[in-house]
C-alpha cells in the first residue's frame, strides 16, 4: 500500500545455509562414528587374531609331536593325550577364551579342553575347510552358529569370536587349532570408542554452530541494517534526509484516509524559500543546499515530532499534521519563520543574505476533502503569499474549497503540474496519450463531451506515478518483478487521487483501467474485452503508440511504421481490434495526424498515405 513502511523480510538464505549446516554435522557425526567403528573392528580383530595366533602357534611348537598328527592321531598314548588337553585347559579362560579344540585336517578332534569330547568328528565345510586349504579365518558369530564339537556346553556369551588357525609343516597343513573367544569385551570396547567418537564429532559441531550462529546472527543484523538503510534511502531526500516527494504524497493519501474514517482534521502547510532560483544561479548548487540543510535543521527544531515533513520540490517543503497536530501547525511554521531571522548566509564578497520563506495551509475537510483538492488549496495560498512580496504565512479560506465544476478544472490542472513536477517524461508521455486518445474518439465520432472527458483523463492517466519511488521510475533498465508489481499500483493510487473531485467519473475509469487487456490478462482487475470502459481502452491504443515512439532510459524509441505495424500485432489481444483499426487508419489517411514530436536526435522520415498521394 501506498504510504505505508515497507516491510523487511528476514535472510532466510541464512537460516537455511544454518540449517544445512547442522544436518552435514550430524550426518558427517553418523558417518564418522560407523568409519571409526569399522576401522577399530577390523584392527581389535586382526591384534587378537594375531595374539592368539602366536599363541596357538607357540602351543603347537611346545606341546604337539609330529607323530601326533599321523595315522589319525592314533599314534597318541592316552597318557600323552590326558597331557595335551590339560595344557589345552590352560589356554581357557573366562571372559576371554572359552573353548579350545586341535583338530586334524578330516575333522577329527584331537584333543580339547574338554576331554568328554576328544576324539569326535565335526564336518569339514564352512570356515573350517578354508583353514584346512591354508587360510587362517577369523570372525563374530553367535553362540548358535558357533561350529564347535556337538554336545558342547553352552559358552554364556550370546556372541563369539571364533578363530580356525591352521598349523602347516612342510606346506602342508597338519592340524588347525580352533579357538572360541567371548566377543562381548571387543563389542563393549568398540562400543565406547564409537560413543566416544559421536560425543566428540557432535561437541565440536556444536561448538562450531555456536560460532557459526553467532557469526550468522552478526551477519544477519548487519543485513538487516543495510536493507534498512537501503529502503529508507529510496524513501529520504538524500540532501535533507527528509521525505521523498512520492513517499510523502502516499503517506498523506493514507492519512487523509485515517481522518476520513475517524472523522478528525488533517493539516498540511507548503514552505518554499524565497528567491531560490536566484540564489542558486548566482551562487551555485551548494549555496542553494546550504540553505535547505539549514531550514531543515530549524524544522527539526521547531516542528512536533508527530508532523511528516518531506522535499515536495526543489526549494519546498510539505509539513502534514495529524488531529492533534493542527492547532500547532500554524505556530510551528512561524517560530520557524522568526528563526530565519537570525540567519544569514555570506558567499564570497557579497554582503550576508537573509534567508525567508512563504507558506501556505490547508485543512481537510474545511479546505479540501481529497489529497488533490489539498495540495491544490495549499499550492495557490503558498502563492499568493509569495505574491504578496514573500516572507508570509497564508491560511486558506473557506471559499477555497473544492466545490464547483471550475474549482475541479483547476484542481486537475494541478494535477497535471504534479506530474510535470515528478517527472518531465511522464508529462510528455501524457500529453502524447492525450492527443492521440481523443485523435482516435474524433475518428470514431464520440459525443464533443466525451472527448473533453479523454482530453483530461489522457493527461492524468498516470498521475498515480507520483507516488512511485524515482529509483523505479527513472530506472535506467528494465525493472524486476518486485518493480513491476509496484509500478503496477500506480493505476490504483491514481483513481484514489482524483476520486473525490466532483464530476470525473469518466476520468476515473481512464485512469484506473487503461493498462486492462482485451484478452484479460492486464492489471489490476484483468477485465476482459466489452468488460473494460470504452475510454481505457481508447486510452489503451493511444499509451501503447506513446509508449513505442517515446525514447526512455533503458530503450530508443521505434519509428512510427514500426510501431504501426507492432499495434496491428497487438489488435486482438492486448487492444481492441476496431479501435486499432480506425486509429492507424486515421495516422495514415488523416490531413494532420497526432504524431509524435520530432526529436533533434531522431528526425521523423514517416509521412501519411494520403499526403504521398
Amino acid at each position: 500500500m501506498f504510504g505505508s513502511e515497507p516491510r523487511i523480510r528476514r535472510p532466510i538464505l541464512l537460516i537455511l545455509v544454518f540449517g544445512a549446516f547442522l544436518a552435514l554435522v550430524g550426518i558427517t557425526a553418523a558417518a564418522q562414528a560407523l568409519m571409526v567403528s569399522a576401522h577399530f573392528s577390523a584392527s581389535a580383530l586382526t591384534d587378537v587374531v594375531g595374539s592368539d595366533s602366536a599363541t596357538a602357534r607357540a602351543f603347537v611348537n611346545a606341546y604337539v609331536q609330529p607323530r601326533y598328527l599321523q595315522d589319525g592321531g592314533r599314534a597318541v598314548t592316552p597318557d600323552e593325550l590326558a597331557r595335551l588337553q590339560s595344557q589345552l585347559a590352560t589356554l581357557t579362560r573366562p571372559g576371554e577364551i572359552l573353548h579350545v579344540e586341535l583338530r586334524l585336517p578330516d575333522g577329527t578332534i584331537l584333543a580339547t579342553d574338554d576331554p568328554s569330547f576328544a576324539g569326535s568328528r565335526t564336518p569339514v565345510d564352512g570356515e573350517f575347510a578354508l583353514a584346512v586349504a591354508g587360510s587362517a579365518r577369523a570372525g563374530l558369530v553367535s553362540a548358535d552358529a558357533a561350529g564347535a564339537a556337538p554336545g558342547t556346553a553352552a559358552f554364556g556369551s550370546p556372541t563369539l569370536l571364533r578363530e580356525f588357525l591352521p598349523a602347516s609343516s612342510g606346506g602342508q597343513v597338519r592340524a588347525v587349532v580352533s579357538i572360541w573367544r567371548d566377543a562381548g569385551p571387543i563389542l563393549e570396547r568398540l562400543a565406547g570408542v564409537r560413543h566416544d567418537v559421536v560425543v566428540l564429532t557432535l561437541s565440536a559441531g556444536l561448538i562450531a554452530a555456536a560460532v557459526l550462529f553467532l557469526i550468522f546472527r552478526s551477519a544477519q543484523r548487519r543485513l538487516l541494517r543495510q536493507q534498512a538503510a537501503l529502503i529508507e534511502s529510496t524513501r529520504r531526500d538524500p540532501l535533507t534526509g527528509t521525505l521523498t516527494h512520492g513517499a510523502l504524497v502516499g503517506l498523506l493519501s493514507q492519512e487523509l484516509e485515517r481522518a476520513r474514517a475517524v472523522g478528525v482534521p488533517l493539516g498540511v502547510a507548503l514552505i518554499d524559500v524565497d528567491n531560490f532560483r536566484l540564489l542558486n544561479d548566482n551562487h551555485g548548487h551548494r549555496a542553494g543546499d546550504d540553505v535547505l540543510i539549514s531550514l531543515v535543521e530549524l524544522m527539526k527544531r521547531h516542528v512536533p515530532e508527530t508532523v511528516l515533513v518531506g522535499r515536495y520540490g526543489p526549494d519546498e517543503f510539505l509539513l502534514v499534521a495529524h488531529a492533534e497536530g493542527v492547532v500547532e501547525l500554524e505556530p510551528a511554521v512561524e517560530r520557524i519563520r522568526t528563526a530565519l531571522v537570525d540567519l544569514s548566509l555570506q558567499f564570497e564578497a557579497t554582503e550576508r543574505l537573509p534567508v525567508t520563506i512563504s507558506a501556505g495551509l490547508a485543512t481537510f475537510p474545511e479546505h479540501g476533502s481529497s489529497v488533490t483538492g489539498l495540495l491544490s488549496t495549499v499550492v495557490r495560498t503558498l502563492e499568493e503569499a509569495k505574491a504578496s512580496g514573500g516572507d508570509a504565512i497564508r491560511v486558506a479560506g473557506v471559499d477555497d474549497t473544492e466545490t464547483a465544476v471550475a474549482s475541479s478544472f483547476d484542481v486537475l490542472q494541478g494535477l497535471v503540474i504534479a506530474v510535470d513536477t515528478k517527472d518531465r517524461y511522464t508529462k510528455r508521455h501524457s500529453e502524447d496519450v492525450s492527443r492521440y486518445a481523443v485523435f482516435l474518439a474524433e475518428q470514431l465520432d464520440l459525443d464533443p463531451d466525451l472527448i473533453r472527458s479523454i482530453r483530461l483523463a489522457g493527461l492524468l492517466h498516470d498521475v498515480g506515478k507520483i507516488g512511485v519511488p524515482d529509483a523505479i521510475l527513472r530506472k535506467p533498465g528494465r525493472l524486476t518483478i518486485a518493480e513491476q508489481d509496484i509500478l503496477k499500483q500506480h493505476v490504483a493510487l491514481g483513481d484514489m487521487i482524483v476520486r473525490d473531485v466532483p464530476e470525473v467519473d469518466l476520468v476515473r475509469a481512464g485512469i484506473r483501467f487503461h493498462h486492462e487487456r482485451w484478452d484479460g490478462e492486464g492489471y489490476l482487475d484483468r477485465l476482459e474485452g466489452e468488460s473494460i470502459p470504452l475510454i481505457g481502452r481508447i486510452l489503451a491504443v493511444g499509451d501503447a503508440f506513446s509508449a513505442m515512439t517515446t525514447t526512455r532510459p533503458y530503450r530508443k524509441a521505434l519509428d512510427i511504421r514500426e510501431a504501426l505495424h507492432r499495434l496491428e500485432d497487438a489488435a486482438g489481444t492486448q487492444l481492441e481490434e476496431r479501435l486499432v483499426r480506425a486509429f492507424v487508419a486515421g495516422i495514415e489517411t488523416a490531413e494532420n495526424p497526432p504524431l509524435p514530436e520530432v526529436d533533434a536526435r531522431r528526425p521523423t522520415l514517416y509521412v501519411p498515405r494520403r499526403e504521398v498521394a
